[in-house]
């Protein structure tokens, strides 16, 4: 028996579906929590264990700085022993900022700022020499080394390639005394009233002194000192007789062209500060502009019958007029096809015209004529875009604008100076986009090519940024780039990136609890990121992972098994102990584990209906011009490891291109040749894991359309129609029968100074969302209220004589999601969850059979059990001839699929190619993939 110190006791646990609990947790072990979905292991996990931890780290804040947070709620438990500080590594903590990447949520790229700034050698962009800085002495004994008895002029640049007339710079350092200048490469006499052409770029030095190089220091020492002062410490010395320049300067300078840089500092390589990043997309890397294919999609068209989208077809309209006086001008008229206008036509119509037309034709004119300028297409684009408020006035013009690389920075994010300081030849954005075992291989002998005084400087920022990138290559995440944005990463991707990270920061005997960290990792990296929870637990740490993986279950020191059900009949522990232990049990867990339980691989694979689509020369990210067939009425399972290009393929170039052709969907498809087969099927529906809503407002039944018919029952009862309540009466998100006091929410937004804002219960509905009228409505005795706090399965009994809500109902409940709550808030539902109401959705309309349904990891947050579920639902959408595409890792279901599609052999630069694909049995035979091995141990 473990003694208090080496345990975290839990007692009395009841929040959400726990019931009354008692769990002891060992200290320093990996402990894995399981158990179907729902069953309350988040509840355990992270609303009880981490809410606890997080409310005493709280506490231990002045009373001054907690008025400003104010009291976080304690979880319903009696009492909680053993609790270390607490992490926790969530999925949905992933930053969508396009401004955070790998290497910013990592720290590797701080510490490369911190290197580039430190150890670096600046390299002129003008002539490609390296850059060089000189104290005064240096500077004197250069000139007296180069020019000894040599006639000079000592001159300070003043003006560098601008545009101007300076007169007043001239009549200022006249005034101070000085005689002669350098204009453009000329000397002339300073005079009264001087001035140069305000249209041209000028290149001005102030002639400070004339002298031959004989040994008078003094005077060339102070000649020097006064030229550094003017020219802002740079000065150029040019021989009288040959009139051959040199620039010395105090800061990093060009020898040849003058060019100075100032000082690197980390700031300077950040391309989240205005020091650093390019100031054209603002260190995005990214800008919109508008696209003239967009702008004028049908060239063969003429203007007045709309070959220019924005203008439509011709009508009596004030631009109609503008465009066609201009045509007078630019020699087109409105009937002219667009393709045949000329590029300055065609520049006029789009950016305007300087010149002011004359609409003394138009029904604006008189006998005198009017005068109008006309500012052009683009700049009522761009208004529409940035000024208008109305939503529709923006999705109208954003329809016409395209994103691009900057042309400014070609999507480096950071300004042209901070490109040319470089290690080893290479600068910061190059080495952020090396994928991160590239990288790791480029410092792992960096030592050996640096200078001595580099290496002195740079030592212990190089050890520190190797340390960092091994464990993020413990992980599996060697094929991601520094460069790559946050908002791109799945779950399991941005939280192994946090596990990494914590790995690194060292810390000991601390509580890390983390959601499914094996998602999105194929079987062969498993093996890696185990090893790596193992390290985090050997360095004096406790882990809880709540996981459904078997490998991970196996390997651990302590299994939870939660249970028997999940929702209401969930809620207790049913197995706990070693895994050996939890085998021998009689739990839903244990009888997968032991075998007893398995998902079965059907006895014969479907033929199709002998239609595919076909997808040629798919180039995007790290695809190599793969091409591929994809057999219908098939379920076709999309396989390899990690970063293999199987998003890439799917849902970057597949998914967006029938979604151009069949809803005339906004987003470009990643770079392909060609694809046949689009009219074999009718539809493409995309079920992924994004939420269902960005708010608690939104929940299952709204977002199926449910609530309608819900609603629409209430105003049928009796005492609805006596009071003339109408649907709205019913909406939580209208005036009238909702809360005020939290607007129909149920909860209150409370914003936090300095930690996420967290939301409570509203405390003048207690959470009911409506107002009292409202809830004196009631159906079989339970108000408005009472229906959005029901199960899915109670839903089911409760409505079983209203078959338009019922059938909907048991849709969500075939996806095994019996035990959410009707009106349970999108944004606590796990990625799995959310995919499956989407799935529910999609079950519930009425298919024609030739739809082709695209599912990104569906079996996230899934039991063996729940796996089973979704594999059925699956099996009957293909059976209804319907096409099904998974991208998946789990081998439960790879095995039963009909056809896979093997992407490899590694991930990144490593990946992009289709190494096997044919039925499962077909699949195993290939030497070499990676899925190949696993899966034909589950095929024995």
């Amino acid at each position: 028996m473990t003694s208090e110190e080496d345990k975290i006791s839990v007692l009395g646990a009841r929040v959400h579906n726990l019931k009354n609990i008692d769990v002891e947790i060992p200290r320093n072990k990996l402990t894995v929590i399981t158990g179907l979905s729902g069953s309350g292991k988040s509840s355990l996990a992270f609303d009880t264990i981490y809410a606890e931890g997080q409310r005493r780290y709280i506490e231990t804040f002045s009373a001054y700085a907690r008025s400003f947070l104010g009291n976080m709620e304690r979880p319903d438990v009696d009492k909680i022993t053993g609790l270390s500080p607490v992490i926790s590594i969530e999925q949905k903590t992933t930053n969508k900022n396009p401004r955070s990447t790998v290497g910013t949520v990592t720290e590797v790229y701080d510490f490369l700022r911190l290197l580039f700034a430190r150890a670096s050698e600046a390299i002129s962009y003008e002539t490609g020499e390296k850059m060089v800085k000189y104290t005064d002495e240096q500077i004197l004994d250069l000139i007296i080394e180069n020019f000894e008895g040599k006639a000079i002029y000592i001159m300070a640049p003043l003006v560098k390639g601008r545009k101007g007339h300076y007169r007043e710079l001239f009549e200022s350092v006249r005034k101070k005394g000085y005689h002669n200048i350098r204009i453009d490469g000329e000397l002339k006499e300073l005079t009264p009233g001087m001035r140069v052409d305000r249209y041209k770029n000028h290149f001005i030095e102030l002639v400070v002194d004339r002298l031959k190089v004989n040994g008078k220091e003094k005077r060339l020492k102070d000649s020097i000192r006064t030229a550094m002062k003017q020219g802002k410490g740079i000065c150029l010395i040019m021989e009288k007789e040959t009139q051959e320049t040199k620039f010395f300067s105090s800061q990093l300078m060009c020898p040849t062209s003058g060019i100075s840089y100032n000082e690197p500092a980390p700031h300077n390589f950040s391309f989240n500060s205005p020091q650093g990043a390019c100031p054209k997309c603002n260190g995005l890397g990214r800008i919109a502009e508008i696209d003239r294919e967009l702008i004028a999609p049908k060239p063969a068209l003429s203007i007045a019958k709309g070959g220019i989208a924005p203008l439509g077809s011709k009508k009596n309209s004030l631009i109609f007029w503008q465009i066609e006086a201009l045509g007078e001008k630019l020699g087109y008229t409105l009937d002219t096809p667009v393709k045949d206008l000329t590029d300055e036509a065609m520049d006029a119509i789009l950016y305007g015209s300087s010149e002011r037309i004359n609409l003394k034709n138009t029904p604006l004119g008189t006998s005198a004529g009017f005068a109008s300028t006309y500012d052009g297409i683009v700049k009522y684009i761009n208004s529409q875009r940035d000024d208008n408020p109305s939503k529709t006035a923006q999705k109208w013009a954003n329809q016409f604008v395209k994103e691009c690389s900057c042309p400014e920075c070609n999507g480096e994010r950071l300004k042209k100076e901070s490109l040319y300081f470089k290690v080893d030849g290479k600068n910061i954005s190059e080495l952020a986009k090396l994928d991160i075992s590239e990288l790791s291989e480029w410092f792992s002998n960096l030592e050996e090519r640096l200078s001595e005084k580099q290496l002195r400087i740079g030592t212990e920022i190089i050890k520190e940024i190797r340390t960092r990138l091994s464990f993020l290559m413990d992980v599996g995440l060697e094929y991601l780039s520094l460069n790559r944005s946050s908002g791109t990463l799945s779950g399991g991707e941005s939280q192994r990136i946090r596990l990494a990270t914590q790995i690194g920061s060292q810390l000991v005997n601390v509580l890390y609890i983390l959601d499914e960290p094996s998602i999105g990792l194929h079987q062969r990296d498993n093996v890696r990121l185990i090893k790596s929870l193992e390290k985090l637990r050997d360095t004096g740490n406790s882990i809880i992972v709540v996981e459904h993986d078997k490998d991970m279950m196996m390997a651990s020191d302590h299994l939870i098994d939660m249970g028997p059900n999940a929702g209401r009949h969930g809620g207790e522990i049913v197995a706990a102990g070693t895994p050996k232990e939890v085998e021998k049990s009689k739990s839903l867990t244990a009888k997968y584990l032991n075998g007893e339980l398995k998902i079965e691989i059907p006895k014969q694979r479907r033929e199709g209906n002998g239609k595919s689509i076909k997808l040629t020369g798919c180039k995007g990210n790290n695809l190599k011009n793969v091409s591929v067939e994809l057999p219908l009425g098939k379920m076709i399972c999309v396989t390899g490891v990690s970063g293999s290009g199987k998003s890439s393929l799917i849902n970057g170039t597949l998914q967006p291109i029938l979604s151009k052709h069949f809803f005339k969907s906004l987003k470009d498809p990643l770079e392909y040749k060609k694809i046949d087969g689009l009219d074999n099927i009718d539809k493409v529906v995309q079920v992924d894991q994004s939420p269902l809503g960005r708010t608690p407002r939104s929940n299952p039944v709204t977002y199926m359309g449910v609530f309608t018919d819900i609603r629409a029952l209430f105003t049928q009862l009796p005492e609805a129609k006596i009071r003339g309540y109408k649907p709205g009466r019913f909406s939580f998100n209208v005036k009238g029968g909702r809360c005020e006091e939290c607007k129909g929410g149920g909860m209150k937004l409370v914003e936090m100074n300095f930690l996420p804002d967290v939301y409570v219960k509203c405390d003048a509905c207690n959470g009911k969302r409506y107002n009292r009228e409202t809830l004196e409505v009631r159906y079989k005795g339970k108000s408005i209220s009472d229906v959005l706090n029901m199960t899915i399965n109670q839903g089911v009994e409760f409505f079983e004589s209203i078959p338009s809500i019922a059938h909907k109902l048991k849709t969500i409940q075939e996806v095994g999601l019996g035990y959410v709550t009707l009106g349970q808030a999108s944004t606590t539902l796990s990625g799995g969850e959310s995919q499956r109401v989407k799935l529910a959705t999609e079950l519930a309309k009425k298919d024609t059979g030739q739809t082709l349904y695209i599912l990104d990891e569906p079996t996230t947050g899934l039991h063996f059990e729940d796996i089973r579920v979704l594999l059925e639902v699956l099996q009957k959408l293909v059976d209804r001839g319907n096409t099904v595409i998974v991208i998946e890792h789990n081998l439960d279901v790879i095995k039963v699929a009909d056809h896979i599609i093997d992407l490899g052999p590694e991930g990144g630069k490593g990946g992009g190619m289709i190494l096997a694909t044919g039925t499962p049995e077909e699949v195993i035979k290939s030497k070499k993939s990676h899925t190949a091995k696993f899966l034909k141990e589950e095929l024995q």
